[in-house]
């Protein structure tokens, strides 16, 4: 088959684009030449089809009724069968939808994405399915997964179980509600500026980003190659560790798994307790000026100290660089997506390893014919970001990621003082949902404000687990536990000793009905 060829507008345009200064009698040449360019995408397009084309398995999948989905977590819903047994058998699972299922139907919670069934299942499917587990259906998430809230999605609001007006947390925003609500055991996330942890925090369950390049990304839709987390989410710790043993490990795709692999560390030492630990409360953590709220930090302080009980030591740590590494996150996140997510068609270029060539071409005309109606949190990024890339060259990104290495430093060194790092996950509970009247301002607030102690671990590659610590006034309270660089089990640890002081949550309406 043939690739699209270009009209001489077309090349017209490009060259006006770029600036050459071409007349009439030039395009006409050139546009001959890029025509015969292209045979070699020809070439492409054949041995593709030959050597690497699937289609996609039949499965049944469809869109719940309403009734059936008070809170609007469900995208889909199917049920796919183990394919063979393991450590998961007997258990159910909800994939966030910006993960492939193949024959399942992928939006990525956002209009420029409709329509997509993907090929192949992501690396992360085929291992849960492979270690026993059943597949419930496609948890919403938020619109291109940029948004720490959960209004942003195209099918609408992801209601809190705890209450229906406010948030679940974004953008793995369906995940939590599915847990929160008992509707599921497991759920795969995605984290990018927090979106494992920030749902987990506002709806009271689990959630462990892992340290970078632990679980293979293969066949997620990408926000930036070097911030992109998926990651496990469960109501208790010890079924979060389970699920991270399956997911965890190099699967020779994922260019993110360059750096030498280590694994998670001992998983089956995560009911060790803490007794001899060191255990290092973050100063700028807390008391975050215009956001933190005095009860939150109360209450993450607390479970804190209470595992002084257990053996444990607790002191307050000062990391300086946590009050700019939010800094580096938003320079990176916002002409990194730009340019990969937005420009690139979700891959980008340039990087070996998996590309879908199908979900690229998808998304390219979608991007296109229905960009309108991104979420205001997408479309303020892609204006900044330009600007990021095309009046500023780009510089802004190359500074901040050479940076990173200076603040991973910053948290290095406190943890070679301390065994692990604790702060809130967000610096309060779950705000409200947008309303009608909320303006840009607003909206933005509400989408983006929670980051600020969550998004630093997704620059330098920290792993960081949320667990419940507690309720203010009524909603969950999440502890962020931030371990070394490929020690996910001491994370999980820590988080398991406080899971063991403050119990785990369960909304009242469960209760009532337990």
């Amino acid at each position: 088959m043939a690739v699209t060829r270009p009209t001489k507008d077309d090349v017209r345009a490009f060259a006006q684009r770029f600036r050459y200064d071409y007349d009439e009698s030039e395009v006409h040449e050139l546009h001959a030449l890029a025509v015969g360019g292209l045979a070699s995408y020809d070439v492409v397009d054949r041995l593709y089809a030959a050597h690497v084309e699937v289609e996609p398995p039949v499965r049944e999948s469809h869109r719940p009724r309403d009734e059936d989905n008070p809170l609007g977590a469900w995208y889909v819903r199917t049920e796919i069968a183990p394919t063979s047994g393991g450590v998961l058998d007997g258990r159910t699972v909800a994939v966030k939808d910006n993960i492939a299922v193949a024959g399942v139907p992928m939006t990525n919670g956002s209009r420029t994405l409709e329509g997509y069934v993907p090929r192949e299942d992501a690396t992360v499917v085929t291992r849960v399915l492979a270690a026993g587990a059943t597949i419930l259906g496609k948890a919403v998430c938020e619109d291109l997964c940029f948004s720490g809230s959960s209004f942003t999605s195209s099918t609408g609001p992801v209601r809190n179980p705890w209450d229906h007006g406010r948030t679940t947390g974004g953008s793995s925003s369906g995940n939590a509600a599915l847990l929160a609500s008992g509707e599921v055991d497991l759920a795969i996330g995605g984290d990018q500026g927090g979106s494992v942890r920030l749902p987990a925090s506002f709806s009271g369950v689990v959630g462990h980003k892992p340290t970078f390049g632990l679980v293979p990304y293969t066949g997620a839709f990408p926000i930036e190659r070097t911030i992109d987390h998926l990651g496990p989410m469960a109501r208790t710790v010890e079924d979060a560790a389970l699920l991270l043993s399956v997911l965890a490990g190099a699967d020779g795709l994922d260019a993110r798994q360059a750096e030498a692999f280590r694994g998670p560390g001992d998983l089956s030492t995560i009911g060790a307790g803490v007794s001899g630990l060191r255990i290092g409360l973050v100063t700028e953590g807390f008391g975050i000026p215009g956001l933190s709220d005095p009860e939150v930090d109360d209450i993450v302080t607390a479970a804190a100290e209470a595992l002084s009980a257990d053996g444990a030591t607790v002191t307050r740590i000062s990391v300086p660089e946590h009050a700019d590494a939010g800094a580096l996150w938003g320079v990176i996140a916002t002409d990194g997506a730009t340019y990969q997510m937005l420009d690139g068609n979700g891959y980008g270029l340039g990087v070996p390893g998996y590309y879908d060539p199908h979900q690229m071409e998808h998304f390219a005309r979608g991007k296109l014919e229905r960009g309108h109606a991104l979420a205001e949190s997408v479309k303020v990024t892609a204006l900044t970001g330009a600007w990021g890339l095309h009046g500023l060259g780009g510089a802004s990104y190359a500074k901040a990621q050479r940076l990173v290495p200076y603040v991973r430093a910053g948290y290095d060194a406190a943890l070679a003082q301390v065994d692990v790092l604790v702060m809130p996950t967000a610096p309060f509970t779950a705000l409200e949902l947008l309303e009608a009247g909320d303006d840009r301002p607003e909206y933005l607030r509400k989408a983006l404000s929670m980051i600020g102690n969550t998004a630093p671990f997704d620059v330098t590659g920290h792993p960081a687990t949320s667990v419940p610590a507690g309720l203010a006034s009524g909603l969950p309270v999440g502890l962020m536990v931030v371990a070394p660089r490929f020690d996910d089990a001491l994370a999980l640890r820590v988080a398991a000793a406080v899971q063991a002081r403050c119990g785990t949550l369960t909304p009242p309406a469960l209760a009532q009905h337990a």
